[in-house]
């Protein structure tokens, strides 16, 4: 196997034009220049109202999407607020499912923020002095592999009924919202900024006027953002912030810079002062959390993700995710303060702690006190830690239903037994300091990463969750109505899984684990067997997405492809693989670190020629082979270069055509990127047309008509009715949420979304086929 490649000088310019004729030439020349990224945040939000009128014009808004569940579990909740003396009502902000409200604890909710720019919240807070006031901030502060971006902050004043952008739509991520004790227009804002690359909207603000403006009160440089805010309950002049320097490449976690720390202002966020006394090395210094003790204000509690390291036990140690270790760090530790933040003192034994963040402490940075007891402290990460003896020691709290990462906590303030947890499984309340917890799995913030299908009459779809494993279910659940006997369950496969089930065998169910680990299993009796490639001998280890592609050819189900950095082929059902490619990635060794970077991320087989196969990668390269891997051609000229390949389609109605699209989240860029190709990848076309800015997650054909095509991107689901000419809103009763995966039964007509942060919604395409047969009839 090889890569062709051309070298064109100004001698060769006569070849140059035999290279144009030929098929075989490489690298393809774009039909138009190359597409610019949209990073600005005023485009963006134009882009959402845009979004808005085409669903309102839209010529199907009369055909209705609706959720298939599941109901058996929920999602990642980032914060909740509850207005002041009314504890069984209270908001809950999700990492990509947007906001919702009960009035009942939990019984029923409510969303009460569907149209939003983004699904994605990151805080959330009532006025004290004026319960109908509620402000969210858009943008999850976690640095979450599946973290979405936000556009600002917003206010309501009639309870969540209506809402009102404020500002700082180019923050993207926001982590905390204060609210003055008595005066509602008194607002600070914690805003960590661009997850992906450096801004200058980042920092704390302030608005005393309500937010119609802002003043940056704390500020480093565009690379450090706020993380934590917390106002001393006895005076509303003295605050906290945590800022935290960290850069997030696309091949690293995050890493601590020399900026940030905790400071401390007496002058309601005049004039700061930084707080370093008892305090590790600040460039060794990871997220903070903050913690003020009603009951006694001076004392001050952190959380930190300490990054001293500590040496390896033992060579080849791995992570959770089945990292090797390079080294340790310390990790979670707690410090206290005792006299208002002048020092520090740390209270935290190693042995107690350290694991509770493993190597994902910018994932969690949330710790509370009791509001009555000085001593008592919640630490959330992995599990949940409590501690009745100022820090000291801690012992994890554990119960049935309690899922294991936790990210949110409100303590009643008058009564410290009550609590409201917020985890990646949704929301847990307890009524005794945490030994019980009461399971609300009805918030329907299910987070899925993709969608399969099997031909079981009706048919079940399959899909990974993130944190909650995979699940199937039937395509015809109806949340709240279906019987048990029909609900879903659990599947083979883990949080990070792509499923197949092979078309021949309904009892064969191909899925994986993160980072590749593909496997193959039966149904009944349930065997699960790992099928993953191995690396030849003197090859560097394989590297695998979070979710690595693999495919069931449809030429014959015993062949499958699986992408790392290589693509492998097997003709047994995976018992043995063949590499059939060179790395298709950059293979850059300066682009190498802790996380699995320049890896295939899409597939694609041609349904007319077997062998003639498609990779596309994170890095944003582009390869095919027309002879099952013999020769791999690069076809990406003219396109976007490093942009993130989200799919590739080879059509199912013409050899040489093929659709891209990409997907620009890595690089806060938020344009649609979608191309056709008609000549195997030489010459592309834009055809995102009207789609107003993306990014775009799938692109999909329609199985019975080659002019329809179906994209799902971060504001919901698109149609086109001639080939991406136009496009139109599908549907309604969908909320704006990210939908990162769409498939279309061939058989029974029905178009099916993963979304992540709503779950699964299910369209009845045969609907949409009448509808098109009689706008047909009319026009004539």
């Amino acid at each position: 196997m090889h890569i062709e490649s051309h070298r064109l000088t100004k001698w060769k310019m006569p070849l140059l034009l035999l290279f144009i004729v030929s098929a075989n030439l490489t690298y393809g020349i774009a039909s138009e220049k190359v597409k610019q990224p949209l990073l600005d945040a005023k485009t963006r939000l134009k882009n959402h109202r845009q979004f808005l009128k085409m669903r309102e014009t839209s010529i199907f808004k009369d055909l209705k999407w609706r959720s298939i569940g599941p109901q058996v579990m929920s999602g990642r909740v980032t914060d909740i607020a509850v207005p002041h003396g009314i504890p069984y009502t209270f908001y809950v902000a999700t990492a990509s499912g947007g906001v919702w409200k009960t009035e009942n604890e939990g019984t029923t909710w409510k969303a009460i923020f569907d149209d939003a720019p983004s699904g994605s919240t990151g805080a959330i807070a009532c006025a004290p002095s004026q319960p109908n006031t509620v402000w969210v901030g858009l943008g999850e502060a976690n640095i979450f592999r599946s973290s979405m971006s936000g556009t600002g902050v917003y206010k309501s004043t009639d309870a969540g009924k209506t809402w009102q952008h404020m500002g700082l739509a180019d923050s993207q991520h926001i982590a905390r919202i204060v609210i003055h004790p008595t005066n509602p227009n008194v607002v600070y804002i914690a805003a960590a900024g661009h997850e992906w690359n450096w801004n200058e909207q980042r920092g704390i603000f302030k608005t005393t006027d309500g937010g119609k403006t802002w003043k940056k009160v704390l500020y480093e440089n565009e690379k450090v953002g706020a993380i934590d805010l917390a106002m001393d309950p006895s005076n509303s002049e003295i605050l906290y912030a945590s800022m935290w320097d960290r850069t997030r490449l696309k091949w690293s976690d995050p890493k601590p810079g020399p900026g940030g720390g905790i400071f401390k202002s007496t002058d309601g966020g005049e004039n700061w002062k930084k707080l370093s006394q008892g305090l590790p090395k600040q460039s060794e210094t990871g997220r903070m959390g903050i913690a003020i003790a009603r009951s006694n204000p001076k004392v001050v509690y952190l959380l930190m993700d300490n990054h001293e390291k500590v040496p390896v036990k033992r060579k080849g140690q791995r992570d959770s995710y089945g990292r090797v270790r390079t080294h340790i760090i310390k990790g979670a530790q707690v410090y206290r303060s005792h006299n208002g933040g002048e020092s520090f003192t740390k209270v935290s034994s190693g042995r107690n702690l350290r694991r509770v963040f493993s190597t994902y402490g910018w994932v969690f940075g949330q710790i509370r006190v009791d509001p009555n007891d000085e001593n008592t402290t919640y630490v959330m990460g992995v599990p949940l830690m409590r501690s009745t003896d100022g820090g000291k020691t801690y012992f994890s709290i554990r119960y049935a239903g309690l899922h294991g990462d936790h990210h949110a906590m409100w303590i009643d303030p008058n009564r410290s037994n009550h609590i409201i947890n917020g985890n990646d499984g949704g929301l847990n309340i307890s009524y005794d300091f945490g030994k019980t917890w009461k399971n609300i799995e009805n918030l329907p913030v299910v987070q899925f990463y993709n969608v399969a299908y099997d031909w079981a009459k009706p048919f079940n779809v399959y899909g990974s969750i993130q944190d909650n494993n995979s699940w199937k279910g039937p395509v015809t659940f109806r949340p709240g109505f279906s019987r048990s006997s029909s609900r879903w369950v659990r599947c083979p496969g883990g949080e990070a899984s792509y499923h197949a089930v092979d078309p021949n065998d309904p009892n064969i169910l191909y899925s994986e684990s993160f980072y590749g680990r593909i496997q193959r299993s039966t149904l009944k009796p349930r065997r699960t067997k790992s099928i993953v490639p191995k690396s030849e001998k003197g090859e560097p280890r394989l590297r695998g997405q979070w979710l690595a592609p693999f495919l069931v050819s449809p030429h014959n189900s015993k062949v499958l492809y699986h992408g790392m950095q290589f693509v492998f082929r097997t003709e047994d059902r995976g018992n043995t693989w063949k590499k059939i490619s060179p790395d298709l990635s950059h293979n850059d060794p300066k682009a190498k670190g802790d996380i699995p970077y320049q890896t295939v991320t899409t597939i694609s087989e041609s349904p007319l020629k077997a062998g003639v196969v498609y990779a596309g990668t994170d890095d944003g390269r582009l390869h095919m082979t027309k002879n099952t891997g013999g020769t791999w051609s690069e076809i990406l000229n003219g396109i976007p270069k490093d942009k993130w390949i989200s799919r590739v389609v080879a059509s199912q109605y013409d050899v040489a055509t093929v659709y891209l699209s990409q997907n620009g989240k890595r690089d806060c860029d938020f344009a649609a990127y979608l191309f056709k190709s008609t000549d195997y990848g030489q010459t592309w076309t834009d055809i995102a047309a009207n789609i107003p800015g993306g990014p775009i997650n799938v692109v999909k054909e329609d199985p019975k008509n080659k002019n329809i095509l179906y994209v799902g991107t971060d504001l919901g689901v698109y149609v086109t009715i001639n080939g991406g000419k136009e496009w139109h809103v599908l549907g309604s009763g969908l909320p704006i949420t990210f939908v990162h995966d769409l498939v279309i039964h061939p058989r029974d007509d029905v178009c099916v979304i993963a979304t992540h942060g709503r779950g699964m919604f299910s369209f009845d395409v045969k609907r949409f086929r009448r509808k098109l047969e009689d706008m047909t009839q009319t026009q004539r």
